[in-house]
C-alpha cells in the first residue's frame, strides 16, 4: 500500500513540475503586460507548486491517504485560489494552472459537497479576476466566465465520477476485508467444532466401553469382598483385560469406531454371555448372522452395551433379553423383568448414557425409544434405516 501511493504522489510530482516548467517558458515567451509580470506569474506558478509540494501532497492518494482537518483544508484550498485569481488578474494565461489547482481542490476536500463549493467559488473568483484584467470590457467577462464555467463543470463532473469510483473501491475493500475475516471466523469455528465433535466421539467411546468394564470391574470387586470365589476373581482379571485393550484400541487410532470382532450375531452372544456371569441375570440373545455396514454394527453394539449397562444399574432386574431383527432396518430390543422407568424419561438429562447412545443413533439417521414393557421391567429399542444413504453417512460420521 505504501508503495502504491508513493507511486502516486510520485505521477503527482512529475505532473506539477512539468506543468511549471511549460508555464514557464510561456511567460517568458509572451510579451509582458507590465514590467515585473513575469517574475511575478513565475513566482505565483511556484507559490502553487510549494503549497501543493509542503501542504496539499500528502492528500493526494486516493488509497488511505490521511484526511486534512478542517482547518488545514481550509487553508490550503484558500490560498491556491487566492494566489491562481491574483494570477489571472494579472495575466489570464494563469488559467493554465487550473489544471492542477482544481483536482488539489478536490483532494483536499473532506466531502464531495465541499468540493463542489470550493470549485464553483473559484469560477466565479477567476470569471471576475479575469473580466478585471479585461477592464470588465464585456468581451472580458463573457471569455472569463465562460472559460472558467467551463473548467469548473468540467472539473465537478470528473471529480464526482472520480469520487464515486473510490467510493465504490472503499466499499469493496470494505467487504472484502469483511469476507476475509469471515473466512477466518468460519475456519476457526469449523476447527472447534470439529474438536467438539471429536471429544463427543471420544467421551461416547469411553463411556460405552472402558466406563462400562471399570463398573463391572467395581461390582465384581464388591461381591469379591463377599464371597471371595475363584470365579469372580477370574471375571475381574477378564473384566480388566478387555479394559485394557480397549484403552489400547482408543489410543491407536484404529478408531474407537472399530468393527467387533466376528460378527455382530457372535459380538452379542460374548457380550450377553459376560453379562450373565458377572450379574448372574440371566440374558438371552436372539441374533440370527446379517450383513449389516461396518459403522452401524458398531452402532448397534454400543447400544446393546448400553442397554444392558442401564440393567445391571437400575432395572434389579433377574432375566433380560437382546433381539436383533433385520429387515428394511435394523431393530435391537434389549429388555429386562425389573422394576421399569418408574416416571422416569429418557429427555430426563441423568446420566450421559442414554444421551449419549441417543446422539450415536441420531448420526446414522435411526431412532431410539426407551419405555415400560409389558407386563414389568423395561424395553430399549433401537431403529436405523439400512439404506445407502444411510450407510455412506454412518461412514463419514464414524470416521
Amino acid at each position: 500500500m505504501r508503495s502504491t501511493i508513493h507511486r502516486e504522489q510520485l505521477g503527482w510530482d512529475i505532473a506539477g513540475g512539468a506543468l511549471f516548467v511549460v508555464f514557464t517558458v510561456i511567460a517568458f515567451t509572451d510579451e509582458p503586460r507590465s514590467p515585473g509580470s513575469r517574475a511575478l506569474q513565475v513566482a505565483i506558478a511556484a507559490g502553487i507548486l510549494a503549497i501543493y509540494a509542503f501542504g496539499a501532497r500528502r492528500y493526494v492518494s486516493i488509497r488511505d491517504s490521511p484526511e486534512p482537518s478542517p482547518l488545514t483544508s481550509g487553508l490550503l484550498q484558500g490560498s491556491l485560489v487566492v494566489l491562481l485569481t491574483i494570477g489571472t488578474s494579472i495575466e489570464p494565461n494563469m488559467l493554465l494552472l487550473q489544471t492542477i489547482v482544481l483536482p488539489l481542490l478536490w483532494m483536499t476536500s473532506l466531502s464531495a459537497r465541499q468540493s463542489v463549493i470550493v470549485t464553483l467559488v473559484n469560477a466565479i473568483l477567476l470569471g471576475v479576476a479575469y473580466s478585471a484584467w479585461g477592464g470588465f470590457q464585456q468581451d472580458a467577462i463573457v471569455a472569463g466566465f465562460l472559460t472558467a464555467g467551463l473548467s469548473a463543470a468540467f472539473s465537478i463532473a470528473l471529480g464526482l465520477w472520480i469520487t464515486r469510483i473510490a467510493e465504490w473501491g472503499a466499499e469493496r475493500q470494505r467487504l472484502l476485508a469483511e469476507l476475509t475475516q469471515a473466512q477466518a471466523n468460519l475456519k476457526s469455528v469449523s476447527r472447534e467444532a470439529g474438536a467438539t465433535a471429536e471429544r463427543e466421539r471420544l467421551a461416547r467411546e469411553v463411556h460405552d466401553t472402558i466406563a462400562q468394564t471399570l463398573t463391572s470391574i467395581v461390582m465384581l470387586a464388591e461381591r469379591a469382598r463377599h464371597d471371595g470365589s475363584a470365579e469372580t476373581i477370574a471375571l475381574i482379571e477378564d473384566a480388566a483385560r478387555d479394559a485394557l485393550r480397549e484403552a489400547r484400541t482408543l489410543v491407536v487410532v484404529e478408531s474407537s469406531a472399530t468393527a467387533p470382532s466376528g460378527s455382530l450375531a457372535q459380538a452379542l452372544q460374548r457380550l450377553g454371555d459376560r453379562f450373565q456371569r458377572e450379574t448372574g441375570v440371566t440374558v438371552r440373545v436372539d441374533a440370527s448372522e446379517c450383513d449389516v455396514p461396518r459403522d452401524i454394527q458398531v452402532v448397534l453394539l454400543r447400544c446393546a452395551q448400553e442397554g444392558l449397562a442401564n440393567v445391571r444399574k437400575h432395572a434389579r432386574a433377574s432375566a433380560a433379553s437382546v433381539v436383533l431383527e433385520i429387515g428394511d432396518e435394523a431393530t435391537l430390543t434389549v429388555r429386562d423383568d425389573g422394576q421399569g422407568l418408574r416416571d422416569a424419561s429418557i429427555d430426563d438429562g441423568h446420566g450421559f448414557g442414554l444421551a449419549g447412545m441417543r446422539e450415536r443413533v441420531d448420526l446414522v439417521g435411526g431412532a431410539l425409544g426407551v419405555t415400560d414393557a409389558a407386563p414389568r421391567g423395561t424395553a430399549l429399542t433401537v431403529r436405523i434405516p439400512l439404506t445407502a444413504e444411510t450407510a455412506s453417512a454412518a461412514e463419514q460420521v464414524i470416521e
